[in-house]
């Protein structure tokens, strides 16, 4: 009698999951259940895998509502065909951004239900019923649906598991209407009783209405949804049939391997012959070509990409330019992620500028077709404190009492009766689904269309996106491609253009080979000279590249892994580092460390070598560790499958006669990885990255470092690199009318700062103005500049306090005056252009000096940095540090006085639950160095925001890499602003 059945997917509404829904199912002795979530069918392939495993038929439907959650019909599919037909019918009005209609159009394969409400909106067609609840069958009497028999249906809908959840659902109904609790309607919610109930109630309550039931049965008998989980339903063929992709994936790989290896590498050939064996045997050579036929798209476009994923561990991979790791050089195997029990193929996740990547995706869709092609969509889950924050605002509470909730939950001084409740409802809904979205960057290309597994949403970005997310993907077997976007690829992609456009060189980027040689950038990586560069530019990293010594590819690649925060956390980074620098002076923990880590001095840095020690060490067979290195890498949700392998982890370990204390320490390193961990390809592609941009930094470092800021993504703020700039050598200017842009330009050695980073400049005027600076010549004097451009008064004082008119060679109070002159009562001149120049009334005034210190305070103001003088200048001392940074290696273990910018911090909390923090600075000279903030000295000094900081503290060093344990510091006072 269940044809109308809900699950949380029904946003905001039902607090069932599918899994529960058919657990309650089973309980209640229901045989067949038909799933209708509202406006959406993402718990479909869920709730079939569930009914499969318990016995249950499941059908398949989708409940209409309209804009204001009222219902319109429900559709219920006979079979898959009509499921594919409702959520084509959805899909169509998502797209078109259309309101539902009040009739469904007349489905082949499908029913539709109206609700019992005495009126229809048209007389009913063939496939078309009415739905009558046990509590409306007074009314039909009194209905002209009365003589309509065969029409009816009994109608019972569930929403909830028991009446006890039914105020878990209020809360979620004012959530969603963003209302308060007390304001909802009887129509904002479902009735109390829309739980199961037994068929004996049933049986009684349509007693007197016999063809009710027998109409409902039949359609229970002869409806059914099923999906297939075994097969791959990625696009089948690239070409025209199986084998012909076959035979061209095997040429464009021959011929790929003489650009990577030359004709005579019998390695690649052999690897290569292997590895199309098993893409065959696999079926996965369209996947392979569809990549290839992306990539082969984009790099005609001009556009650079960095290939990653477990596919890099790929050697056909390579060699069709997909990737820039080679698995020889780094001994890859693609078996590693193509075990006995794994049949989707391996995952590619290929990075474009973010410039570039709406591009790509408009191919695909249009190569590929809108029919099946698809982006991933993914669910937002209520957590933690965001639920008590929706929960205190719909009971009304006002927002320092929800602060204090969130912040104190323990207080007992914020427990009442109500927040009682509100911690009841809150651990109820936690993971509850709340808002569709959009993955990342994963990308579906089916082989059927897309609408026989989901409907399909049309969020902001404007491209179709499923209902359901990656793991849902996973279980039908799909296999995304990740087509995703990163500002390091942006800096690569300009750097390259703008070395052209300067010195008419053009880069390949791809002669990763060649930098990898390189002694200058080997050299700079040693040194932790990488600012700007992809991965390795933050402070962490630059100083685990000069602990490790890290002057090789290889070094590095192990470098990109071991400062993933589970490592970092585990302890086992800095063991790393210990046992790199003394490889003679540590012990392994067990014999098959040394046998499977000796590479990584028997610590676990990689993903593969998870696998390596649950398969060697634990006994565990290759699937179930690939599962832990799936949890790792966050593509996982089976908690019980988890347990169940830690389980057999550590039974396992008993069996074999290890002791407790060696087996716990060897589960905590594994655990340890959770959610971080890279495989060593995805490491590699990082480094191979890293690798392009210190090349680039190192031979053309004035367009890298414009390009690192045009892009605005890198670790630190913006001033820093405008600092690494004067480091590198560059003259860097303030914003000119007459020479700068509207991003930042270089000229030569000169750099200009770009209009764009400066505070509440309109970016209409600053594309006005450049647009009549290349038609009509550049600007002649202040006069000339505010006719032509039509510039009001609130935007030339921006543009004169920033010395951006400083080529009419007159102060900026000089030209303040002039503008206030010649706008006098006007908010702006009239924009005009005239055949003749036109001499501006010249007005006499006294000597006005400017000191360049009022500069600074404007430059602050208006950028955020100072450019006429440096943060130290400002400072009210003369004092500049009893040392620079270059001198610490000398005062080792010795107590100093130095002088630094802060740049950033990270905050780190210890055992004990204290703060400590880690503070990155800029010395007088512009050179790094860093502090630690152990919690004593903290709680006395603490950090007071941006700014100098005068810093007294102790030398030490740790492998080679020097910083300062801090003891006293103090924010400096910057020289009284002259402007006021």
């Amino acid at each position: 009698m269940f044809l109308n059945c809900h699950t949380y997917y029904s946003l905001r509404y039902g607090t069932l999951s599918p899994e529960k829904l058919v657990a309650k199912a089973v309980e209640n002795k229901v045989e067949a259940l038909v799933l209708t979530d509202i406006n959406n069918s993402t718990g479909m392939p869920d709730f079939v895998k569930f009914c499969y495993k318990a016995g249950v038929k499941p059908i398949g439907g989708m409940e209409f509502r309209d804009d204001n959650h009222q219902p319109l019909y429900t559709a219920i599919a006979a079979n898959n065909e009509g499921f594919r037909e409702i959520n084509e019918f959805l899909t169509w009005h998502n797209q078109n951004k259309a309101t539902l209609p009040p009739c469904p159009p007349v489905f082949q394969y499908a029913i539709s239900v109206y609700p019992f409400t005495g009126k229809l909106p048209r007389k009913l067609k063939e496939t078309e019923f009415v739905g009558v609840r046990p509590h409306e069958l007074r009314r039909l009497v009194t209905s002209p649906l009365k003589s309509e028999k065969h029409k009816l249906l009994a109608w019972h809908p569930v929403s909830f598991a028991h009446s006890g959840e039914y105020k878990i659902h209020q809360y979620l109904r004012a959530i969603d209407k963003n209302t308060l609790l007390t304001k909802l309607t009887v129509d904002d919610l479902a009735r109390k009783d829309e739980h199961f109930l037994s068929r004996d109630f049933f049986q009684i309550a349509y007693d007197e209405h016999p063809h009710i039931l027998r109409n409902t049965q039949k359609i229970l008998s002869a409806f059914e949804m099923s999906f297939d989980y075994s097969t791959v339903k990625n696009k089948q063929v690239y070409s025209g049939s199986r084998y012909d992709d076959k035979l061209l994936l095997e040429k464009l790989a021959c011929e790929g391997m003489q650009y990577r290896y030359g004709k005579n590498n019998k390695e690649a050939q052999r690897r290569i012959k292997h590895e199309l064996e098993v893409i065959d045997k696999l079926g996965f050579s369209a996947y392979f070509l569809i990549t290839w036929d992306i990539i082969r798209y984009t790099m005609s476009r001009g556009f650079y990409h960095v290939g990653r994923g477990s596919g890099a561990n790929s050697i056909v991979a390579y060699c069709l330019r997909i990737t820039d790791v080679d698995p020889i050089e780094l001994d890859l195997y693609f078996e590693r992620f193509i075990n006995p029990k794994r049949s989707s193929p391996p995952d590619f996740d290929i990075d474009y500028s973010w410039r570039d990547r709406d591009d790509v995706q408009d191919y695909i869709f249009k190569r590929y077709g809108k029919n099946h092609t698809a982006l991933l969509g993914t669910i937002t889950t209520f957590k933690d404190k965001s639920i008590f924050r929706e929960l205190g605002k719909v009971r009304g509470l006002p927002k320092e009492e929800i602060d204090n909730l969130v912040k104190n939950p323990e207080d007992t001084m914020n427990r009442s009766q109500i927040t009682e409740e509100l911690f009841e409802i809150g651990n109820s809904i936690v993971d509850f689904p709340n808002i569709r979205s959009i993955h990342a960057g994963g990308v579906l290309i089916s082989e059927l269309p897309l609408t026989y597994y989901t409907a399909l949403d049309l969020p902001p970005k404007g491209l179709p996106t499923t209902q359901w997310d990656m793991y849902v993907a996973e279980d039908l077997r799909f296999e995304k491609l990740d087509i995703l976007s990163q500002r390091g690829i942006g800096h690569i992609n300009d750097t390259v253009e703008l070395v052209k456009k300067n010195t008419g060189i053009k880069i390949d980027v791809h002669r990763v080979q060649d930098f990898k040689n390189d002694p200058e950038l080997n050299k700079h990586l040693q040194e932790g000279e990488a600012l700007g560069c992809f991965y390795i530019e933050s402070p962490a990293m630059r100083g685990l590249l000069q602990k490790l010594r890290c002057n090789s590819y290889l070094s590095l690649v192990a470098a990109s892994s071991i400062i993933r925060p589970g490592v970092a956390k585990s302890g086992m980074m800095k063991e790393y580092i210990h046992r790199f620098n003394n490889p003679d002076n540590f012990e392994y923990l067990h014999p098959v460390m040394k046998e499977q880590l000796e590479e990584t001095f028997g610590v676990m840095v990689y993903q593969e070598d998870v696998i390596k020690i649950c398969h060697h060490f634990a006994g565990l067979d290759l699937s179930d560790a690939d599962i832990l290195r799936r949890a790792m890498a966050g593509k996982f949700r089976s908690r019980v499958e988890f347990a169940r392998i830690q389980n057999k982890f550590f039974d396992n370990c008993l069996e074999r006669g290890y002791g407790q204390e060696l087996i716990a320490e060897v589960w905590r390193q594994i655990s340890s990885f959770a959610g971080y961990a890279f495989s060593k390809a995805h490491s590699a592609s990082y480094a191979v990255e890293s690798y392009q941009s210190l090349y680039l930094k190192t031979y053309h470092p004035h367009e890298f470092i414009v390009s690192v800021i045009n892009n605005f993504g890198g670790f630190y703020q913006r001033w820093v690199y405008f600092n690494e700039a004067r480091r590198l050598g560059a003259d860097v200017l303030l914003p000119c009318v007459n020479r700068g842009e509207y991003l930042t330009s270089l000229t030569g050695k000169d750099i200009y700062i770009g209009f764009i980073h400066v505070q509440n400049l309109e970016i209409k005027l600053v594309n006005r103005f450049i647009e009549e600076r290349e038609e009509n010549g550049l600007f002649v004097d202040l006069y000339d500049f505010m006719k032509r451009t039509g510039i009001t008064r609130e935007q030339i004082i921006i543009l004169i306090r920033l010395n951006a008119l400083r080529f009419t060679g007159k102060t900026k109070k000089q030209l303040l005056w002039e503008a206030h002159m010649y706008l006098s009562s006007k908010k702006q001149l009239p924009q005009m252009k005239s055949l003749f120049t036109e001499k501006p009334r010249e007005y006499k005034l006294p000597p006005l000096e400017q000191e360049t210190l009022e500069d600074a305070y404007d430059e602050l103001e208006l950028i955020g940095f100072t450019v006429s003088m440096t943060m130290f200048d400002m400072l009210g001392t003369t004092f500049r540090g009893q040392v620079y940074a270059r001198h610490l290696r000398d005062n080792v273990g010795k107590m100093v006085r130095i002088l630094g910018n802060l740049v950033t911090i990270k905050y780190v909390r210890t055992v004990k639950k204290e703060w400590m923090h880690f503070g990155c600075f800029l010395d007088f000279e512009g050179e790094f160095f860093d502090c630690v903030n152990f919690p004593d000295s903290l709680k006395n000094y603490p950090y007071r925001g941006t700014g100098v900081y005068l810093i007294l503290g102790k030398v030490v060093e740790e492998f080679g890499f020097p910083s300062i344990e801090v003891q006293k510091m103090a924010k400096l006072p910057f020289k009284k602003d002259p402007r006021y």
